[in-house]
């Protein structure tokens, strides 16, 4: 029985692993131009002065707020990338992963402010997956053509 059970724990504890190191593959993927900057004050997006508060070792950050203000970027984003796929309108793998993955830091991120642990490091997991969402509905943004009506389109969110 403890055998069964070191092999179920040594198993989960692999997927995880493997889990969150595609995700990490993912999140380097290099665009052509940083494409994140249009689309965050276009639509007000919180996490890239997140990213900038917490570059700086001085910065003080009310991590009470934090979860609400990512999940907010999260959702706008995902119906962004969703509206932005063209005719098929759908999440692509790596995008449904990462998804996922933010879902899961989300929790980590509560739980980590319980303890009161890691909650930066959790933090800017979740801001790079919403760079990364945010590069990817500029690049479609900017290579689709969809022009001025996408640009008032997203104004008006």
């Amino acid at each position: 029985m403890i055998i069964s059970w070191l092999i179920l724990a040594l198993s989960m504890a692999m997927f995880f692993f493997y889990f969150q190191a595609t995700c990490q593959k993912i999140l380097r993927r290099q665009f052509e131009q940083e494409y994140f900057q249009s689309i965050a004050s276009v639509i007000r997006l919180e996490f890239p002065s997140l990213q900038k508060a917490l570059a700086d070792p001085g910065a003080t950050l009310d991590y009470s707020r934090l979860p609400r203000m990512l999940k907010c970027d999260f959702l706008a984003l995902t119906y962004l990338l969703k509206n932005t796929a063209g005719a098929r309108q759908r999440y692509s793998r790596e995008e449904r992963l990462l998804m996922v993955y933010f879902r899961w830091q989300l929790i980590s991120l509560a739980a980590r402010r319980l303890l009161k642990v890691g909650e930066k490091q959790a933090t800017l997991r979740l801001a790079s997956v919403l760079h990364y969402f945010a590069n990817v509905v500029g690049q479609r943004v900017n290579t689709e053509g969809f022009g001025n009506l996408q640009a008032d389109y997203l104004v008006n969110l």
